[in-house]
């Protein structure tokens, strides 16, 4: 391929790629030169070379010159870039390239994000946060960013364009924690009422990610309308055909209207005229039906009529639009997407008009039931996170080799992308390196080989116990076997005499034994490794042996209650709080364990004191609750975080064995619905309480891991 000279390379185009280089390495900045390959493709190329001492970056647009920085970070500097740890470690001499690098990928698409991601993940981020995370999306390949950021103002405009007052919209739009679920028809004014300030600062926020995004070559997905409407519809139209729905979560009804409807095309139509008019199209849609909610009929011609209608709902506004559809439903409610009901809701859409995320690939790979969504093209995602919650694990052998292997079935049709689909970013990091690798390569990883590169980065060295380590982690919490998602520990659970309790899934896909040697053997390192990566696995290897042995620890005191054996009782009762505390202090070394960055950047984003207390009062909601105080969803989404420990999870159990403790005492069953129904009380009574947690980490992790070592080692041995 050719290049084309920088003079004639878009100035745009020149200024977006050297900045993101100057953002990512300032002192090396001057080292690159950035130059743009010219010619036909239909995937996205870069090459790499040296010349007159620089190393020169080609690419087709901003995301491949992107990569192709990262490929040389990775490759020839030994370099990393992630949420959790960065390593910008430069050789005294930047290494030379002998000879050029030319790569393509074999993905069109390489989709990112989650609705839930979202909330879980990215509630509360201003342009500062967003800039860091595009810059991350362009270096790892991703050029089909999920955009729904503003799109509360959108339908702010339609609606008062259509004579809705705000009153009417005050229950309608939900509080800024709970967008995913307000966007996918699952609730309505939940957290709310939100401010019209959110709506207007988030609109021009979307627009400098937009903007950002286009420059280096994405092209993100927005929203197109699926029928959900404020409850208030039918007052402004009695006509109108509306199916009362609900979520089954704990929430009000929420209102579906009938594609049936001659309103459901005109608001489509008006709501992209206006979504056009604020943010731009890429003419790439996001459209889900029935998240989570049952179709009001099985019948195949209902379901064709029903995709129809959205689809032309898009398309007599956007002739190019193309309907970017999650497959959730699919794997969610296979009872009842059979084949003939996913086959009619795909059939009616132009096979190049219609993209399906095959949302949960490397648990389900749901294209193997569905003879590759019937013709449709389709993207090969990486789900594994649920929740934003905090726990090593993954599928990293079906992630290492699943892609290729798809891309060269016969029968997986027109596979088009990868993706990565997580409901929450900024943990297990490997797992999104690895995943990654794949969109500049068409054949399975080589796990060996990529894990000494992986640990070479992200540690500057390799030495056999870090090796060591990842290759019992490999065998252990990144198997993948037995559950769909990471357990939990118990000491977040609602506290319970049982092992489990409501979305608090304690099994492990592993033995608790067979992980302790990993912990072993990054001790070990330490000397050797001086890296921030190494020094946030050091602390989530330590947090997630640790807290493994809470288990061994609540089954030691619920036997001591059974016995009615009251000493024993309050020796592992105590020392179980004492081992939340310790966690705490642990991950208080890590901003990236913290629960104050989240609370702080909730109240950052109100201009008003009632705003900041609206906006906290969601932040905590969201991670305990999840509702309100008797939500069914409680702990659904919840966080090893320290503040979050020691103010929330202990304060719980230490309130659990106050009335165990008197019940014992009293030679009486303690009444678990009456505690339950207290504890929610308490729960509730936390989450609206305003009050800040620190920001900044405290403690030297390495010190404060050697202690817990040589506390935490003789016990869990001991215990097992």
């Amino acid at each position: 391929m050719a290049f084309v000279p920088l003079a004639t390379f878009a100035q745009g185009e020149i200024a977006t790629s050297y900045a993101l280089i100057k953002r990512v390495i300032p002192r090396y900045s001057n080292h690159f030169v950035v130059q743009k390959l010219s010619g036909d493709t239909a995937n996205d190329v870069f090459e790499l070379e040296n010349r007159d001492n620089k190393i020169v970056l080609k690419g087709n647009n901003g995301v491949a010159i992107a990569s192709a920085l990262y490929y040389y970070l990775n490759k020839y500097c030994h370099c990393q870039v992630t949420w959790n740890g960065t390593n910008l470690n430069f050789p005294v001499k930047l290494p030379v390239i002998p000879h050029t690098i030319h790569k393509t990928t074999p993905y069109t698409y390489r989709y990112y994000l989650n609705y839930c991601t979202y909330n879980y993940s990215i509630s509360w981020w201003g342009w500062k946060r967003w800039e860091k995370e595009i810059d991350w999306m362009a270096l790892h390949g991703i050029n089909m960013p999920l955009a729904l950021t503003g799109q509360e103002y959108t339908w702010y405009e339609v609606y008062k364009n259509m004579g809705f007052s705000d009153k009417e919209l005050s229950s309608f739009f939900c509080g800024p924690a709970y967008f995913s679920w307000f966007w996918m028809g699952n609730l309505d004014g939940w957290g709310g009422p939100l401010p019209l300030s959110w709506m207007t600062s988030h609109r021009d926020l979307q627009q400098k990610i937009l903007a950002r995004e286009r420059a280096l070559g994405m092209k993100p997905v927005l929203q197109s309308f699926t029928g959900h409407v404020p409850a208030s519809f039918s007052a402004h139209f009695p006509s109108s055909k509306l199916k009362k729905t609900n979520w089954n979560n704990g929430f009000s009804d929420t209102y579906i209207l009938d594609t049936n409807d001659p309103m459901f095309e005109e608001i489509g139509n008006k709501f992209l005229a206006t979504q056009t008019k604020l943010y731009g199209t890429d003419h790439l849609y996001s459209a889900d039906t029935f998240n989570e909610n049952e179709p009001p009929s099985d019948d195949p011609t209902y379901l064709s009529a029903l995709s129809s209608r959205v689809y032309k709902a898009m398309s007599k506004f956007d002739p190019k639009a193309t309907w970017v559809m999650q497959g959730w439903l699919f794997f969610s409610d296979r009872k009842f997407w059979k084949t003939p009901q996913i086959r009619a809701l795909l059939k009616p859409i132009p096979d190049n008009h219609m993209i399906i995320l095959d949302l949960a690939t490397e648990i389900e790979p749901v294209w193997k039931r569905t003879d590759a969504y019937y013709g449709k093209q389709w993207i090969w995602n990486m789900l594994h996170n649920f929740g934003g919650n905090i726990s090593m694990f993954g599928r990293i052998e079906e992630v290492a080799k699943g892609p290729a292997t798809a891309l060269h079935d016969s029968t997986s049709g027109k596979m088009t992308g990868i993706g990565l689909i997580m409901e929450g970013i900024e943990q297990n990091p490997v797992l999104y390196e690895l995943m990654t690798q794949n969109v500049w390569q068409d054949k399975p990883i080589n796990l060996d080989n990529w894990l000494k590169e992986y640990i070479l980065n992200r540690y500057g060295n390799i030495n056999p116990h870090t090796v060591n380590a990842w290759a019992i982690l490999r065998n252990t919490v990144y198997n993948g076997k037995d559950i769909r998602d990471a357990a939990e520990s118990i000491i977040t659970g609602r506290p319970t005499f049982d092992s489990v309790t409501v979305w608090t899934r304690t099994h492990l896909n592993y033995s608790r034994k067979d992980l302790i040697p990993a912990w072993d053997e990054m001790i070990k390192a330490v000397p050797s490794c001086k890296t921030d990566g190494f020094n946030y696995d050091l602390v989530d290897v330590s947090r997630q042996v640790i807290t493994n042995y809470a288990g061994i620890l609540q089954a030691k005191w619920v036997k001591a209650y059974q016995d009615k054996n009251i000493a024993d009782f309050k020796k592992y009762s105590n020392q179980y709080i004492q081992l939340i505390a310790d966690v705490d202090t642990l991950l208080a070394t890590r901003k990236d364990f913290l629960l104050g960055p989240w609370v702080r950047d909730a109240r950052l984003c109100g201009f008003t004191s009632e705003e900041k207390k609206l906006y906290e009062r969601n932040a905590k909601d969201l991670i305990t609750l999840w509702g309100d105080e008797n939500s069914p969803l409680h702990e659904y989404s919840c966080r090893q975080w320290s503040g979050l420990l020691n103010d929330f999870y202990k304060v719980r159990w230490q309130k659990f064995f106050a009335v165990a403790n008197q019940a014992l005492a009293a030679n009486k069953t303690m009444d678990m619905d009456d505690f339950n129904k207290s504890i929610s009380e308490w729960e509730w009574q936390w989450v609206n309480t305003e009050k800040a947690y620190p920001v900044d980490a405290k403690g030297n992790s390495i010190a404060v891991v050697k202690h817990l070592y040589k506390k935490y080692r003789p016990l869990v041995d001991a215990g097992l």
